[in-house]
């Protein structure tokens, strides 16, 4: 194994790997370093082990960052199309799911199966299991490992977040950032579960596994927090679990919430909870109560519980058609706007991915090189680029990946 490299990759995931593969298939001398014995960990748990490896629908507006627009260029210049024309060249058979979301039909393997492929076309040396000591640049980058110390013109970090430490997840890719003066965005556990306090545990902990759907987000309760936000719905489902809040819905809004707001579920998914009460009152037959009523939305539970928390004992025990109007209107209010305060999230052990990491402002949108420090790279989910749930990250670590190899 030569001591020199073009470049040396720290990280194999996915973008550790395409940027690898991409960059020796360019005449690039590569070298991939991995603490792992086993690589790929998070693309193969990914999607349920079949791999939601990218969305056709994936566009800026997907992402979340503390400077939006940082991911456009890369998005614009690496697509899911192109993604999808590597997997097809592989005869890798895939299928969409829902919302653009494409899975492999048989397993994720492959998709690592390919990346690896990939990199032995371009040539790459791969070192793994292998600890990265230390990392210093007295003229071209030094890489001591526990292998031996390597060096490189370019030096590209892919290590990923926080998120899913039992896969290997470090803040190795943060340590660099700040050993290199990169400024960083503060972390946190994004695309996860979030937990309710006891009260509303007694009050809904029962239902653990019971899901519906609904369109949902998060909102600040203080007006001025409010006004400053950024609410944006998600239409899918919710889950209620024995700690609190998961599914899809509450994946999606997880990334938007911030401590103490409000979790805000609409049962009737965007229709007028006063046109949907008036339309029952009057249907003939008269439906005999509203927990019977709203099981047409929701699971029959969910219906029974959440007419037991938000009806009055008299209005529980008459038709909707003796209802008086308080009693709608209150009721109204709640179907389309169900407030539920969550107490924290599940945290880093159950987030697919981490928000906030190395600061856009400090790097290049064309390259992913730092502007301070030539020749470094920051790439994937250790950049301040965040996606909603649904192969939107994986089009990221792709697309951030093919920016940076085209620049070594």
């Amino acid at each position: 194994m030569q001591p020199h490299h073009d470049a040396i990759i720290i990280g194999a995931g996915a973008a550790g790997m395409f940027c690898a593969a991409r960059a020796g298939q360019r005449g690039r001398r590569v070298l991939l370093i991995d603490h792992a014995e086993t690589l790929g960990e998070k693309i193969r748990i990914s999607g349920g082990g079949r791999c939601n490896f990218t969305n056709i629908h994936a566009s800026p507006a997907n992402f979340l960052s503390q400077n939006p627009h940082f991911c456009r260029s890369a998005l614009a210049r690496y697509t899911p199309g192109d993604f999808v024309k590597l997997v097809t060249a592989y005869r890798i058979g895939y299928h969409e799911k829902t919302l653009g979301q494409l899975f492999c039909d048989e397993s994720s393997q492959q998709i690592i199966d390919m990346l690896l492929d990939e990199c032995r076309r371009g040539k790459v040396e791969l070192l793994h299991p292998a600890s990265v000591v230390s990392v210093d640049k007295p003229d071209r980058f030094r890489v001591n490992t526990s292998r031996g110390e390597f060096t490189s013109d370019a030096l590209v970090i892919a290590t990923g977040g926080l998120s899913i430490p039992a896969t290997g997840a470090t803040g190795f890719g943060y340590d660099i950032a700040k050993q290199f003066d990169i400024p960083l965005v503060p972390t946190r556990a994004g695309l996860v579960p979030l937990a309710l306090d006891a009260p509303e545990l007694e009050r809904y902990g029962m239902l653990s596994g019971v899901a519906f759907d609904t369109l949902a987000h998060a909102e600040p309760r203080d007006a001025k927090a409010k006004k400053q936000s950024t609410i944006v719905n998600f239409r899918e489902a919710a889950l209620l679990t024995h700690r609190g809040l998961s599914g899809p819905a509450v994946l999606q809004i997880s990334s938007y919430w911030n401590a103490g707001d409000d979790v805000v579920f609409d049962l009737l998914g965007g229709r007028d909870a006063n046109d949907w009460l008036a339309e029952l009152r009057a249907r003939r037959p008269v439906i005999s109560s509203f927990a019977k009523a709203l099981a047409e939305v929701v699971p029959q539970r969910l219906a029974d519980a959440w007419a037991n928390a938000h009806t009055s004992a008299t209005a529980r025990d008459k038709s909707l058609a003796d209802w008086n109007k308080a009693e709608l209107t209150s009721v109204a209010c709640e179907l389309n706007a169900w407030r539920l305060k969550p107490s924290g999230t599940l945290g880093y052990k159950k987030a697919e991915v981490t928000l906030g990491g190395v600061d856009t402002r400090s790097l290049s949108q064309q390259t992913m090189a730092a502007k301070s420090v030539a020749g470094l790279h920051f790439i994937g989910e250790v950049v301040d680029v965040t996606g909603w749930l649904g192969g939107y990250n994986f089009q990221w670590a792709w697309a951030s990946a093919a920016a940076c190899a085209e620049s070594i």
